[in-house]
Order: C-alpha cells, then sequence, then structure tokens
C-alpha cells in the first residue's frame, strides 16, 4: 500500500512493501521531559506588521459595514500570513460578528471531521480549544496528521486573564514557518524527514465505554461525527487513514504523508509536521499523562497514550531529533496575549500555533473560540520548491 511519501521519486516506490511493525515512540521523558518554551524573547516579525489597531471601529455589522478595515485587514494577512484585530472590546460579547471577520479571510469554514481534539461547538463552526489549561501544546499545524488539511485557523477571544504582572498567561503562540523550514532543512534531522515522510499513529476510544473523559484523549465518535464504526472508518479512509480496530471499538489509524507541505503562494515547500502528534502531547495532560508511551501501533490499548509517530518508513526518532522538532519552531515563535475582542487569523502553512499550560485565579476566565479555514487537499512536498 502506498506510503504517501508525497515526492515523485518517492512514488515510484510507492507499492513497496512497507518493513515489519517495530517498537515506536516509547522514549521515557519522565526523569527527562521535552519541555516547551514557544519564545525566545526575540523579535522575529514587528507586531505592527500584523496588529491592527480596531479601538474606534465599527466591527458589529462586519466586514460589510466597514469594508475599509476589511481591505486593510486582508492586505495584512496576505502580506504577512498573521492578522490580529485589537482594541474593541465590545466584540467579545458577540461572536457571532468575531465569526464575520474571520469568515472574511477564511470564506469556506471547514467542519472538525478527523480532528484529534475532543472540541464542541459553541455556534455553527465555531469551536472550543479543546484541551485542559494544564497542559502545553507543543507548535502544530492544524490538521496535518491527515490528507486533508485546512488553510488558516481563526482564534476569537471572547474572555482573556490579562494579568499586568504575568502578560503572557494563557498567551498562545505562533511560530514563523519560512524560519522554521530553513532551519530543520540545514539539520540530518530534516534530510531524513525529507527524504522518509512521517507515520502518524492514533488511537481513539469507544465513548459507549466511559462515563467522562478521565484518562481520555478522545473518542472516534466525536474525532468522526459519528456514532456508527462502519461510517467512522469510511470517513477516516476518506483522509487517507489507515483504519483497523481493537478490543472495544478501540478505533487506530495510521497515515503515511509528507512532512513538508507545497505553498503555492511563495512556490516553496514548508515544514507541516511537529511533536504534537508524538505521545510526549501528553506529558502534562491530567489523567493522560499517567499512561505509559505507546509501544507498538498494532498491540496498543486504551492502556497507553494515544498518539505516536514515527518516519515514513516506520523507523523510529530519536529523542535528540524530537528536540529539534521542538526548537526549529520555538527559534521563530511569536506571542499573542490575548485581550478580550481579540480575533485573530492565522495562515496555516505560514505559521504553526500553540501554547502553555495557564492557571486561572479565582473570577478570571479565558474562552477562545475556534474556527477552521478552508479544508484542502494535502499536496505533500514538490521535488524542485526546496
Amino acid at each position: 500500500m502506498c506510503a504517501r511519501l508525497f515526492t515523485r521519486r518517492l512514488r515510484a516506490a510507492a507499492t513497496a512493501v512497507r518493513p515489519p511493525a517495530r517498537k515506536i515512540s516509547n522514549h521515557n521523558f519522565e526523569v527527562n521531559p521535552i519541555v516547551p518554551v514557544f519564545w525566545r524573547e526575540k523579535e522575529v516579525i514587528n507586531s505592527e506588521k500584523y496588529i491592527i489597531d480596531t479601538t474606534n471601529e465599527n466591527m458589529a455589522d462586519g466586514p460589510k459595514g466597514n469594508p475599509q478595515l476589511a481591505r486593510k485587514m486582508r492586505k495584512v494577512f496576505d502580506e504577512v500570513g498573521l492578522v490580529l484585530l485589537r482594541g474593541n472590546r465590545e466584540m467579545g460579547d458577540n461572536l457571532e460578528a468575531m465569526k464575520l471577520w474571520a469568515e472574511f479571510i477564511f470564506p469556506s469554514l471547514s467542519k472538525y471531521e478527523a480532528g484529534a481534539n475532543a472540541r464542541k461547538g459553541i455556534i455553527p463552526n465555531v469551536y472550543e480549544i479543546g484541551a485542559p489549561k494544564e497542559a502545553w501544546l507543543h507548535f502544530h499545524h492544524e490538521m496535518a496528521y491527515v490528507n486533508e488539511s485546512v488553510n488558516g485557523i481563526a482564534f476569537c477571544c471572547r474572555e482573556a486573564i490579562e494579568d499586568p504582572e504575568d502578560p503572557l498567561r494563557g498567551a498562545t503562540f505562533v511560530s514563523e514557518n519560512f524560519g522554521a523550514t530553513d532551519d530543520i532543512l540545514a539539520t540530518e534531522f530534516g534530510q531524513k524527514l525529507k527524504n522518509k515522510g512521517i507515520c502518524y499513529i492514533r488511537c481513539l476510544t469507544n465513548k459507549e465505554r466511559y462515563s467522562n473523559m478521565d484518562g481520555v484523549y478522545n473518542h472516534w465518535q466525536y474525532s468522526f461525527m459519528t456514532d456508527c464504526p462502519k461510517e467512522a472508518e469510511r470517513r477516516a479512509k476518506a483522509k487517507g487513514l489507515e483504519v483497523s480496530w481493537g478490543e472495544n471499538g478501540y478505533m487506530k489509524t495510521k497515515c503515511y504523508i509528507s512532512g513538508f507541505e507545497y505553498h503555492p503562494q511563495s512556490n516553496r515547500n514548508l515544514l507541516y509536521s511537529a511533536i504534537a502528534d508524538h505521545s510526549a502531547w501528553f506529558d502534562q495532560w491530567p489523567t493522560v499523562m499517567e499512561k505509559p508511551y505507546m509501544k507498538t501501533f498494532e498491540g496498543a490499548t486504551e492502556e497507553e497514550r494515544p498518539l505516536a509517530i514515527t518516519f515514513g518508513d516506520d523507523s523510529e526518532m530519536t529523542r535528540e531529533e524530537l528536540q529539534t522538532f521542538v526548537d526549529v519552531y520555538e527559534n521563530h515563535g511569536i506571542p499573542l496575549a490575548w485581550q478580550k475582542g481579540d480575533i485573530a487569523a492565522i495562515c496555516n502553512y505560514r505559521f504553526a500555533h500553540g501554547r502553555l499550560p495557564f492557571s486561572l485565579a479565582e473570577g478570571e476566565q479565558r474562552e477562545l473560540g475556534v474556527i477552521l479555514g478552508q479544508m484542502y487537499k494535502r499536496l505533500g512536498q514538490k521535488d524542485d520548491a526546496w
């Protein structure tokens, strides 16, 4: 079966038999975990290039009510790949209007079908973050682990912490991906990723066996938006996933794909994979962090963490290589310290995103609505676009 490494040279060998299953992603990081910091305290892009002050702007009627602001928003997004509308705090109480501004950048919003996190809708096509505040979320590109990804993601800030003593508490971070791509291609690991591709391994529980989400990442019913196993498998295969089933309706999937993605606007391949789909994703995830790393896909059980990654030839990544995955993104990290009413649109090619764990004092809230851009079928990497 095709390993989907998405280069002409590898396509020619796509029918080759893959090696037998090996021990995968079984690093024990409890003593020496890979701890993300996200920002190296350096200016990657001047904030004036992507923040638009909307303090005195009419935004309640959406882009149609303020076409001048809409044109400026579009111009900044096209030039930078990131735009943040800030200053109109009343927008935090008007999620429908915030969605209109996100739709102006991403007019064909996608459903979160085959997504990893257990996200629930707030209003149609606007989702909760779907991750506990105690967990760090490594830099990642949205839905890179399937062959249909999204071109962007938007965040609508309904409530923010806004702590003057710790302004980055609850912040989201983005990573400028041209720089991250250059950095990883300069490493031996990056060249291996370029030549071998990546395999995403994901196992999802059956919600019928659980009364709550303790120790659970996500149920396949939530990920594939159906209670029917046959329909879930059909939808998974439509996303390029190989599917098998374990005991008690435990759904196991694999996706062989490029670790890079061709970006037509810049005519170059950009890094499009991260440690976020490794078992280390759960190192600070309450109850899930107590489970051991996945040992083998074929024997994976509900007692193990549900995510793992390997190279596309099924060989394991070393801890040093996984650290490189983190470093190249963090070298180009940018903090977005949320304020109520903020609307951020982020190109999924040109930026990765993530966040640190955060705490909430009594009376504090942090609430972001997530909006996914247009879905597209991944091309992978092009041989002549490096």
